[in-house]
């Protein structure tokens, strides 16, 4: 029996199955969907690429895995070697793993042992309020999201902070010398509620880690590669450590990045054992998973997606932000993200069966009907998704 994620199994309503998915559609064989979420997020080229299908193919007719403990491959010596002009700043130590949450764990164990290793005795975490990192033990630790880990008990040694720069400050100058680490979702708070806010926030958060010497950590497996109309929040504000998921293999395959700089790498490095960084995911640096990211990243690249990013963007907004119901709290768009945030949850029940039927696969969530699209869509495609969401509120 599959057991789904996110579903109460006795009484989960029976899922669409796909047989088939190709440019922005998903297909069932009774119906062709326009995926608006981008198979969480991560399908920014969409399905049957036939670039990335073709990389794939030729890696696995090579040799489709091998460990990267005493091994290494071309796969990964050419992905890293592209990052390390591709990333900002001095973010060019890469460690590999498999997932985004597996990432943001990485970047947490760096950022404790990183503290031990220098003698410093900094346990606490300062993160933001509505987070979401993941859900593994130590990334639900730093998430503050009840609608995912409520059977789990929070972590007294997480902060929370809402995204307001007075009490920013407040909390460093309460805890700033105690703190290992400031980890945030920058400007785009994803499964926290598509929640949206201002770079000098972030350009504060900077100000202050580094009067306090805390490490400030960039969650960008949601933001990174355009979602939020920048190539990565970091080219904006640098972090210390960086961590990318979902859209970093063009959502083919699992794969996940941890960049840290190289002050963070030097704290691991010597002479003495103790001081290195002990974990080794088993499909860390897949040679299939590298092939992809380097083609995914070529693509990117090559055929200006920022400029797709921007035509989104004004499509959403054009769109959406002039529409009024007594039922929404609120409307926003950044990049390729969109939300329609209602008052009361229960207004959302039934859109999913709603949106099937107009051609479009949806997955609101407690209070939001959102978008987060391939960065391939048509304007009538994109169209159809916000028509579609208006018409809910319309029938």
């Amino acid at each position: 029996m599959i057991w789904y994620p996110y579903a109460q199994m006795k009484n989960m309503k029976t899922p669409y199955r796909i047989v088939d998915a190709e440019g922005v559609y998903l297909k069932t064989g009774e119906k062709n969907l326009i995926d608006s979420i981008s198979s969480w997020w991560c399908m920014i080229h969409g399905y049957k690429n036939r670039e990335l299908n073709e990389a794939m193919k030729s890696q696995i007719d090579r040799f489709s895995h091998c460990m990267l403990a005493g091994l290494s491959h071309d796969p990964v010596e050419r992905l890293s070697e592209k990052l390390e002009s591709y990333l900002p700043g001095d973010l060019n130590h890469f460690f590999f793993s498999d997932s985004g949450s597996v990432g943001v764990e990485v970047a947490l164990k760096m950022v404790m042992q990183f503290n031990r290793n220098r003698g410093a005795d900094r346990r606490k975490i300062l993160a933001l309020k509505n987070a979401y990192h993941g859900d593994t033990f130590m990334t639900m630790a730093v998430g503050d999201d009840e609608d995912y880990h409520s059977a789990f008990p929070k972590n007294p040694d997480v902060i929370h902070v809402p995204t307001d720069i007075p009490e920013l400050e407040r909390v460093f100058r309460e805890h700033g010398g105690e703190l290992a680490c400031f980890i945030v979702e920058p400007l785009l708070q994803g499964a926290g509620g598509l929640r949206m806010y201002d770079v000098s926030f972030l350009e504060k958060a900077r100000e202050l880690c580094d009067m306090h010497d805390v490490l400030l950590v960039f969650d960008e497996v949601a933001t990174g590669f355009g979602r939020t109309g920048n190539r990565f929040v970091s080219d904006l504000v640098l972090p210390d450590i960086l961590v990318l998921g979902k859209a970093l293999t063009g959502g083919y395959i699992g794969h996940a990045l941890t960049a840290a700089n190289k002050r963070v790498f030097d704290g691991f490095y010597g002479d003495s054992k103790s001081l290195a960084f002990m974990h080794g995911p088993t499909f860390m640096a897949n040679p299939v998973a590298c092939s992809l990211a380097l083609k995914s990243i070529e693509i990117f690249e090559r055929d200006n997606y920022l400029s797709k990013i921007k035509r989104i963007e004004e499509i959403a907004k054009r769109e959406l932000l002039s529409f009024h119901d007594d039922r929404i709290a609120d409307i926003r768009v950044m990049g390729g993200a969109f939300c329609i945030e209602v008052k009361d949850g229960k207004s959302l029940e039934g859109f999913v069966d709603f949106a099937y039927n107009r051609g479009v696969f949806a997955r609101p969530f407690v209070r939001y009907m959102y978008g987060m699209v391939p960065y391939i869509i048509t304007e009538d495609e994109l169209v159809r998704i916000t028509d579609t969401m208006k018409a809910w509120f319309r029938k």
